[in-house]
């Protein structure tokens, strides 16, 4: 059973306000380090109020399961990103890094567009971390699509 049903995309304007607001600190249960400049750790990230204790579950299940080295060899610990006020790469409508309830690990090995064949985190010894996403009522764009293996959102299709 999941733990939440979080909105559709279309609805997420409605459930999480306007982007810029909502959002807490997420004091993060393991370090981890800005994916563009790796030796820059970070111990805290902005996201939406709403998904903050969700996300915290899922990554203290990730630490407890996978330890540090695994989540510093799968990537887990390259942090690409929450808030972003922007609109869906080729797209107008608004990102859901725009309401703060999206994150991305690990950028450089799980590119956009590239499928389970290229991706780090489509490989099976990542399953479980994206199941306890999913647990969560999270979507995984990998799993679900097969692309953007780097994103899991707190909303649904």
């Amino acid at each position: 059973m999941l733990a939440h049903t979080w909105p559709r995309q279309r609805d997420c304007a409605a459930f999480y306000g306007k982007p810029g607001t909502g959002h807490a600190m997420l004091d993060l249960p393991y370090p981890m380090r800005i994916a563009w400049d790796p030796h820059v750790a970070i111990r805290r990230i902005t996201i939406h109020e709403k998904c903050a204790a969700s996300a915290r579950r899922v990554l203290e299940r990730t630490h407890a399961h996978y330890g540090a080295e695994k989540i510093r060899e799968l990537g887990l610990d390259l942090f690409g990103g929450c808030y972003n006020n922007r609109p869906m790469r080729g797209g107008t409508a608004l990102s859901m890094h725009a309401y703060a309830c999206a994150i991305d690990f690990d950028p450089a090995r799980n590119l956009l567009k590239w499928n389970g064949r290229k991706a780090r985190l489509a490989q099976p010894d990542a399953a479980r971390f994206w199941e306890f996403w999913e647990e969560e009522g999270w979507l995984s764009l990998g799993r679900a699509r097969d692309c953007d293996w780097m994103h899991v959102q707190a909303a649904r299709f």
